[in-house]
């Protein structure tokens, strides 16, 4: 075998590009292009879904972080439960996530940059306030 012969393809299957902008894949275009085609046809009309999810944040550091910190506002009763509206408080759950992320900063410490340890300790600050608030 040659060098010519020998090789592998790289395929990016991210979602989001350098910018954290949501890209058109190969599959993407070939469903517009198909929906185009059916758009054109008269009395043909796909079913819409009701509720088509988002695209999901791109998977790092701050967005874990930012994950667990909304779960621990939402048991702080901070947030209203998106399906019923209600706001409700379980103090042990929020100190779970809590506790989870102050583990996270221990755990990572030396490891992270600038910019994602002064998030992770404003987002501990904010929230271990936010707690002793709700706790009295």
């Amino acid at each position: 075998m040659n060098e010519e012969e020998k090789g592998f393809v790289i395929k990016d299957r991210r979602s989001f590009d350098e910018k954290g902008e949501l890209k058109d894949s190969e599959s993407e275009k070939d469903k517009k292009a198909e929906g185009e085609k059916k758009e054109a046809e008269p009395g043909k009309e796909a079913p819409k879904k009701e509720t088509e999810r988002p695209p999901l944040p791109e998977v790092n550091f701050s967005t874990l972080i930012f994950s667990l910190s909304s779960s621990a506002l939402f048991h702080l009763g901070e947030i209203a439960d998106p399906q019923t509206g209600e706001k409700k408080k379980d103090l042990p759950l929020a100190k779970h996530a809590v506790d989870t992320i102050v583990m996270l900063r221990e755990k990572t410490k030396g490891n992270l940059t600038e910019e994602e340890q002064k998030f992770i300790d404003s987002v501990l600050n904010d929230l271990q306030w936010r707690y002793v608030k709700a706790a009295e």
